[in-house]
């Protein structure tokens, strides 16, 4: 049995944005030698997702379009919008944190003979709901 974790950066360019990173996380699922497995995709913060969907970019907008209505900017009711003395600033995307709640922080594939079993139309999204920043995820490959 083989577990392999691969870290890879991404930088986002706008506030709320999604980046197909389908073929990067193929290449490090392959780059492993897992023959037959578990691949896991995860971002490593909390105003970020990681997500599956069809890959077009109307489908792109229709999601953050519903994400932006779920979890609105700038609300009075935000409790995280506040003076928060841990990091000596306001805290200002209560937003991101509830849209990154509602995409997930992961995704899993199987793996068969080298290769991630996916179906035809779906692609893997990194979500960026706090940017624009540098941001990492990891790909972590379980198997033989």
């Amino acid at each position: 049995m083989k577990s392999e974790v691969i870290r890879l950066g991404i930088q986002t360019d706008h506030d709320t944005q999604v980046i197909d990173i389908t073929d990067r996380v193929k290449e490090a699922a392959r780059s492993t030698g897992v023959q037959n497995g578990v691949c896991y995709a995860t971002t490593m913060h909390t105003t970020s997702g990681i997500m599956v969907n069809e890959g077009l970019p109307d489908v792109e907008d229709d999601i953050i379009s519903m994400l932006q209505r779920t979890a609105p900017e700038l609300r009075d009711d935000h409790r995280h919008q506040r003076f928060l003395p841990s990091d000596g600033q306001m805290a200002v995307n209560s937003c991101s944190h509830q849209r990154s709640h509602l995409t997930g922080m992961q995704v899993a594939f199987p793996v068969q003979d080298g290769e991630l079993v996916m179906g035809g139309r779906q692609t893997i999204y990194f979500a960026e709901f706090d940017g624009p920043l540098y941001r990492e995820f990891i790909v972590h490959v379980i198997g033989v």
